[in-house]
């Protein structure tokens, strides 16, 4: 079992900042993905970054890259999205998810089905 609680979310002006964080707790095993995901009402969720836990690899959305960076901390079991130079469209709830297959390659795929624990979300709020 895992559990998962995000923190960070606020609100800021167009061109601001944020970094939010997911804190896991039970199985933090390795070489698992983890995500973070953006939901706004009406539309689908949408994949913002995933990263390997205990490795390197990481992915983006193309919307987010060279703006937003998934970094991890794995003596505290967080993982990290800094989020730079913040559009309105970047606004909405931010879930961090945790997939438990063992991935052997890379976490390449921002498919929301291969995750199997959810946050309960932070919410992001920018202005223009």
């Amino acid at each position: 079992q895992v559990q998962l609680v995000e923190s960070g979310g606020g609100s800021v002006q167009a061109g601001g900042s944020l970094r939010l964080s997911c804190v896991a707790s039970g199985d933090t095993s390795s070489n698992r993905c983890m995500g973070w995901f953006r939901q706004v009402p009406g539309k689908e969720s949408a994949g913002v970054a995933i990263i390997k836990i205990g490795a390197l690899n990481t992915y983006y959305a193309d919307s987010v890259k060279g703006r937003f960076t998934i970094s991890q901390d794995n003596a505290k079991g967080t993982v990290y999205l800094q989020m730079n130079s913040l559009k309105p469209e970047d606004a909405g709830m931010y879930y961090c998810a945790r997939s438990t297959r063992l991935i052997s390659g890379n976490c390449d795929t921002l498919q929301p089905t291969i995750f199997d624990y959810w946050g309960q979300g932070t919410q992001v709020t920018v202005s223009s």
